[in-house]
């Protein structure tokens, strides 16, 4: 009989606590773990890598985390605590974050760098930028100030909101990877609110990657002439280092790739278009295209050069972001220029093409990180080219208006009774205002700007966007804007819907109140208001159904759709229905259609009908039906669903 070769198992390694860790019991956590592991490593290393590089090196170090030996006589230390307590977690775990720690110490004469210190070999993509998704602007914000902490506090602050480590296990692991001064990390850590929900979202994912091209022409040309390029790249290198025009006026952006007239004429300060402050005035248009450039750096032409560049040619340490289908190539020619000025601890550029607005955001200090923020705005009118995002910090919010707002204020959309509460215009500008609550727990409120010029007093709503959202109410192709009594009250109940249409391009949302309907128990009369949320492209409108019964402090969703005509000016009909219970415990399914609605009959589980717009069917808990009703008209209306 042949005698077969069997590879030695590795020899485990006990800890001090008893638990056992073997090299295979680590490979099993490092693939089970790596999408989190990874994730780790990219919030502790150093922003300053640049996106691509953080996303390579995070998974580089990942890798590398497993013990090179299949068989080891040396102990592999370990911790009890790991997640889910596994100890093959918590022992690759340490490993990727000394890696990390080590990747953001810098070069030095006096040693030998180590391997986490240098761009890694292994992996690596050609032709290729890499980079997680873009977040909205609350992500943006706590990345640039955890790029403001050191490696030790960004790692403290990790451990505490993805791994969810107590303090005393955070100061452990901390010491086990030869930080210094935990205390000092664990302090400046606190700087920084505990934010954990965000720390995974897709902006800080890479394992999610989004991908672009490098420069096109240039790779090809190196493929051409392999030796000429070689030279070439000598002589751009001793280029670089000359005073002048070169590439570090025009800040994060990256090379230039495209020589021509038009593209030149897009990039240069001096042919901004800049509007005279009493345009508006006389102009027959009431839009972005009257908006008058303000601020107080609307001559600074280096800022406004950097801000151009970057628009036409954004660097891999630029933070993107765009409103749904918005473009986000450079401008076609020189574009307007809406503001220019310091707001809080960053330099603040706002320009017009006449399709986008788009936000130029660097930090006041000359650190690293700018942000460019692209919103639709084709087609805007009066109602919605009031105001537009200036800046968000600390859940605060400044606008810049339009030059025909006189008064600006902030009320709770949730209280209606409260009041509005003033903010002053300096230049357009608005002092900070609470943005809405995005609280992962209960809706207790949800702050809009109040706008007031001659022709009236208008609600918006940040979104999450450059444009906010305009808030109107009434019945399609009759509404009218939402700072009268009634129209506050019908909105009140509903604000907090407006959560699930964040960062989806929403032009304006309509609140119509289409149906009254009294209950069953004789405890009052239900509200029925259906909620449509229109976009700046045009498809994607996402339409609410909401029931809401005396007393209730939120309306409860009935049904939904997208991309529908319903509870739209083409089609001002709605029909949907709720399964309710009353005070006695007795289930009923609850239907309401718009006015124009001349009957109603329900299929399914449970079967009834109603001449009219309202309906009430005693059924039992859990009861499945579908609804169609008629139009007086003759024309068939489906329920939403």
């Amino acid at each position: 009989m042949q005698s077969q070769d069997v590879a030695p198992r590795p020899t485990p390694a006990a800890s001090s606590d008893g638990s056992v860790v073997d090299v295979e019991q680590a490979e099993a956590a490092l693939v089970e773990h790596y999408p989190r592991l990874v994730r780790l490593a990219y919030l502790v290393l150093p922003p300053s890598l640049g996106r691509n590089r953080r996303v390579l090196t995070a998974h580089a170090l990942t890798q590398r985390a497993l013990p090179r030996g299949r068989t080891s006589t040396s102990p592999i230390p370990a911790q009890s605590t790991g997640r889910d307590g596994d100890p093959g977690y918590a022992f690759v775990r340490l490993r990727v974050l000394r890696t990390a720690l080590e990747a953001g110490l810098p070069l030095t004469f006096k040693a030998w760098p180590k391997r986490s210190q240098l761009p890694p070999l292994l992996p690596q993509v050609f032709g290729l930028r890499l980079f997680p998704r873009s977040g909205g602007a609350d992500e943006l914000a706590l990345d640039q100030q955890l790029s403001a902490l050191s490696a030790p506090a960004r790692a403290a602050y990790v451990l505490r909101g993805l791994e969810r480590l107590p303090d005393g296990d955070v100061h452990k692991v901390l010491t086990a990877v030869g930080v210094a001064d935990v205390e000092a990390a664990l302090t400046e850590a606190d700087e920084v609110p505990a934010q954990n929900a965000l720390l995974d979202s897709p902006e800080f994912d890479p394992c999610s990657l989004q991908a672009r091209p490098t420069d096109l022409m240039r790779r090809r040309q190196h493929t051409k002439a392999a030796l000429v390029a070689a030279a070439a790249l000598a002589v751009c290198g001793a280029l670089l280092g000359l005073p002048g025009d070169g590439w570090g006026p025009n800040g994060a952006a990256a090379p230039s790739y495209a020589q021509n007239p038009s593209a030149e004429a897009a990039l240069d300060p001096g042919k901004l278009t800049k509007v005279a402050p009493a345009a508006w005035q006389s102009s027959s248009r009431t839009d972005f295209s009257v908006w008058p450039a303000r601020g107080d750096l609307t001559d600074d032409s280096a800022l406004l050069r950097r801000a151009l560049a970057v628009w036409a040619r954004p660097g891999e340490s630029v933070r993107m972001s765009a409103t749904p289908s918005t473009p986000t190539g450079g401008p076609a020619g020189p574009p307007q220029l809406l503001y220019a000025g310091t707001v809080d601890d960053a330099r603040v550029v706002i320009l017009y093409d006449g399709l986008r607005i788009v936000r130029y955001a660097e930090p006041k200090d000359g650190t690293s990180g700018a942000a460019l923020d692209f919103g639709r705005a084709d087609g805007a009118t009066r109602a919605e080219a009031n105001a537009v995002v200036l800046a968000r910090s600390d859940g605060n919010v400044r606008y810049l208006t339009a030059p025909w707002v006189t008064k600006a204020a902030e009320r709770d959309l949730m209280q209606p009774r409260s009041g509005a509460m003033g903010l002053t215009l300096t230049g357009g500008v608005t002092s900070p205002m609470a943005g809405p609550q995005q609280q992962t727990g209960a809706c207790t409120s949800w702050n809009v700007l109040q706008l007031t010029d001659a022709s009236g007093t208008r609600l918006v709503t940040d979104l999450g966007e450059l444009v906010p959202a305009h808030l109107t109410t009434g019945k399609p192709g009759y509404t009218k804007e939402a700072s009268g009594a009634q129209a506050l009250r019908t909105w009140s109940p509903m604000a907090c819907s407006l959560q699930a249409v964040r960062s989806q391009g929403v032009r304006s949302v309509n609140a119509w109140e289409y149906a009254r309907q009294s209950l069953p128990d004789a405890s009052g009369a239900a509200a029925w208001v259906c909620t449509r949320a229109e976009t700046w492209r045009g498809g994607g409108a996402r339409v609410l159904a909401q029931f809401h019964t005396p007393g209730g402090v939120y309306g409860a969703v009935a049904a939904k759709a997208e991309n529908v005509p319903a509870c739209g000016t083409r089609d001002p009909h709605v029909l949907a229905g709720v399964l309710w219970r009353s005070d006695a415990g007795d289930w009923y399914l609850l239907a309401a259609g718009s006015r124009d609605t001349a009957s109603i009959n329900v299929t399914g589980g449970v079967s009834g009908s109603a001449q009219g717009y309202l309906l009430a069917v005693k059924t039992k808990q859990g009861a499945q039906a579908g609804l169609k009703g008629t139009l007086k008209d003759g024309t068939a209306i489906n329920g939403l669903r």
